[in-house]
């Protein structure tokens, strides 16, 4: 995703007014929409308003069971969501952010700092108000009773004594009872959160590296959590690095052929078994059939020959193929006593949501990956079908579920591992906006995802047909009656073993594009989320963990939302490329006008790396793909002068010099040299630096647009001559050292003093 240009295509359909003017869908149909978050018109840009088709927004309201099909069913059901509104007490989940006055001010010494403004114990009570739309709501002298999590209660009249208070609230999801003098009564899910997270302490820099692409000597064909392991050691302990960020690992959907995109995952809650190392299994030392295990570490030696040294890609299914048939063989051997009881408790502590998993795995294996087409009884998760079918595959079930707690335990260890190394943050782990519709989360939590719609984005500069991204979304109604319990487990999963989350997409906390099973992106429509609550959750997770949360800003941003994402300390993305003056001259930002709370970076997996920019290569690539929309000439012409203006303030700020690499060393690492000096100018509070940068790699791991004309998310690390980068090469490489000395030396300089 990138940033939006004024010069945007028109929408399906433009009309005069405010977003929440009725335009041609009728006063009743809009009203409608609007109780239900559903949006019937747009601003792609200031002045511009673009028009929601109607096929859109009643196919929206009927995905929340909302018919509004006619005229007449869409008059009942605004009759009925207003008397809905008028008459409940409380809405489903309540927000209350903790004042932190009263609280202890000593945070962590090492990791996210605590900020005297908020706090800087996750566990600690603190005095919280009820939002005013909700007391506004409720009748004097409503008895309000609060069950915490812990079962404690905690009770107050409203208006009484002249407080709207609530002392010395923990933090967490509480139960909220309101009992009205008439004797009606409510109740609500009561998220009780810090204001905003942590600071990180002090200023760092950091790998990005996509970890599949990052094969060392020791890898079955792909980058594992044993390389993680062994880049996150070195980088910390050699290289003075705070932080190593790698694509999301969430569990993919089983192929063959399997989707090699990270981001459309069967699973965001569960990672994926294809990065184990297998030989860091404890029991891999104690398999008694050695003439069935023995060839399978030479057979993945031929795969990472094969990618390193034959120029073939990254072949998923094979890697996993050969783990798989290691790890039937590993199960073999009988656990310990101390692994069988951490075993136990890791069962006991996923509970159903691993149960299910580990089900559609199986089920997975006799019936297909797409639950939609098994039969019909097993496409309930809670069907008597589906419990006969776990009992009768139980030993399967097991499989999958050690399998989970294997590769838990091995992203434990590298995290671990990174912090020992000196690392402040460690590893930062990537949420996707969603998964796939045929996969593990999809089945098990149908009930919350919003049926026959897809997630995607609506028409841009870069794109005048919009894109569908294949993602089933989730329904904001049932997050919000659930107390958002599928967002809170993800987020705790994921932040078992993670020092900060990079979120995709942020944006999609406040609203997402919906687009009807069938139709275009361009015949979608915005569906609004409780962006307060997604992030009371986000906010209480993380803290509760003591992690710093990054969200991926980039692209068309609604009016406030970085702000509001600012105000509860949500670290931003900014870009080099893209961070220009765009309400002014257009021109590059200079470094000072930079926001502080972001992660920059020079690019991204989506984008071209800073050679191809800097060369020009990211152009000829696409000319011979038959990606271009213009002339090559004119294309050329276009990034060239991009690009110029970027070396012309590089060079104005003295940054563009002689490489610290000696002879020998290129312009084009010099201009990345230079690049990176930029950034440290810059008040940025994390500094990424993409790994394939490091040693002067071409090629993008993925090219958004296209298919199978590009080996999207199967490429190794490489060289500027397209020579595959092993690990113990990159450890070795003058270069990279030269590129990250710059980095190491400067990092931890004030803001705007490096350079």
């Amino acid at each position: 995703m990138t940033e939006p240009r004024p010069d945007e295509p028109p929408g399906p359909s433009e009309a005069p007014g405010s977003p929440g003017s009725p335009g041609p869908l009728g006063d009743e149909l809009t009203r409608l929409a609007a109780l239900h978050g559903v949006a019937t018109s747009y601003s792609p840009s200031p002045g511009r308003t673009v028009t929601a088709s109607a096929t859109a927004v009643v196919a929206a309201l009927a995905a929340l069971d909302v018919d509004a099909s006619t005229p007449v069913t869409a008059r009942a059901a605004l009759t009925a969501r207003e008397r809905e509104r008028d008459e409940r007490l409380l809405p489903p989940t309540v927000v209350c952010w903790l004042d932190p006055t009263d609280g202890p001010t000593d945070g962590p010494t090492d990791g996210p700092t605590a900020d005297p403004a908020t706090g800087g114990d996750p566990a600690a009570e603190a005095d919280a108000g009820l939002p005013p739309a909700v007391l506004a709501g409720l009748p004097p002298g409503t008895r309000l009773d609060v069950e915490t999590e812990r079962g404690e209660t905690r009770s107050w009249v409203q208006g009484v004594d002249g407080t709207d208070r609530l002392d010395r609230l923990p933090p967490g999801v509480h139960r909220l009872t309101a009992t009205a003098p008439d004797g009606r009564t409510g109740q609500a899910h009561l998220i009780a959160a810090p204001p905003r997270l942590p600071t990180p302490a002090g200023r760092s820099y950091g790998l990005l590296v996509q970890l599949y692409s990052l094969l060392s000597h020791r890898s079955w064909g792909m980058g594992d959590l044993g390389d993680l392991a062994e880049l996150s050691g070195w980088a910390g302990r050699a290289l003075g690095a705070g932080f190593v960020q790698v694509n999301p690992l969430h569990a993919a959907v089983p192929g063959p052929p399997a989707d090699p995109s990270p981001y459309r995952p069967s699973s965001r809650r569960f990672p994926d078994p294809v990065h184990l190392r297998v030989e860091d299994v404890p029991e891999f030392a104690y398999v008694e059939e050695q003439d069935r295990l023995r060839p399978l570490p030479e057979r993945a030696g031929r795969l990472r020959a094969a990618v390193l040294d034959e120029g073939a890609l990254i072949d998923r299914d094979a890697v996993w193929e050969l783990k798989r048939e290691a790890l039937e063989l590993v199960r073999r051997v009988p656990l310990g006593p101390g692994r069988r009881a951490a075993y136990a408790d890791f069962l006991a502590g996923q509970g159903r949501a691993l149960e299910d998993h580990a089900t559609w795995y199986a089920l997975a294996e006799v019936h297909g990956s797409d639950w939609s087409r098994w039969p019909e009884g097993l496409r309930d998760p809670r069907s008597t079908e589906t419990a006969r079918a776990r009992a009768a595959l139980a030993d399967r079930v097991d499989f999958h579920s050690w399998l989970a707690w294997l590769t838990d335990a091995q992203l434990t260890a590298a995290q671990r591992t990174a912090r020992e190394a000196g690392m402040g943050i460690g590893i930062v782990h990537d949420l996707a906006v969603g998964v796939h519709p045929g996969g593990a989360d999809a089945w098990a939590q149908q009930d919350h995802f919003a049926a026959g719609m897809s997630v995607g984005a609506p028409p841009d500069a870069f794109n005048a047909r919009g894109q569908d991204w294949g993602l089933p979304p989730w329904r904001p109604d049932r997050l919000a009656a659930s107390g958002y319990a599928p967002f809170r487990r993800l987020l705790r999963a994921l932040f078992r073993f993670a020092g900060a989350l990079r979120i995709d997409h942020v944006m999609g906390l406040f609203r997402l594009w919906w687009i009807p099973q069938g139709l275009p992106p361009t015949e979608g429509t915005y569906v609004r989320y409780d962006a307060e609550a997604m992030l009371a959750v986000l906010v209480l997770e993380a803290s509760r963990a003591g992690a710093v949360v990054i969200g991926e800003d980039l692209g068309t941003v609604e009016p406030g939302v970085r702000e509001t994402l600012d105000r509860r300390g949500v670290l931003g993305t900014s870009v080099l490329w893209f961070e220009r003056d765009w309400e002014g001259s257009g021109r590059p930002l200079p470094p000072e006008r930079w926001r502080a709370d972001c992660l920059a970076t020079a690019t991204t997996h989506d984008l071209p790396s800073t050679a191809a920019r800097l060369t020009g290569e990211h152009v000829e690539l696409r000319h011979r793909l038959g990606l271009l929309t213009r002339p090559l000439e004119e294309e050329r012409a276009e990034a060239a002068a991009d690009t110029s203006e970027w070396l012309a303030l590089l060079a104005e700020l003295g940054l563009l010099r002689g490489t610290d690499g000696g002879a020998g060393a290129s312009s084009e690492e010099a201009g990345i040299q230079a690049v990176h000096r930029f950034l440290l100018r810059t008040p940025a509070r994390m500094i990424g630096l993409w790994l394939p940068d490091t040693v002067g790699d071409r090629r993008p791991q993925n090219l958004p647009g296209t298919w199978d004309q590009y080996p999207n998310w199967r490429l190794p690390v490489a060289d500027a001559d397209g020579r595959p980068v092993t690990l113990e090469d990159l450890a070795a490489s003058p270069r990279l050292r030269a590129l990250t000395d710059v980095l190491r030396t400067d990092a931890r300089a004030a803001p705007g003093d490096a350079g």
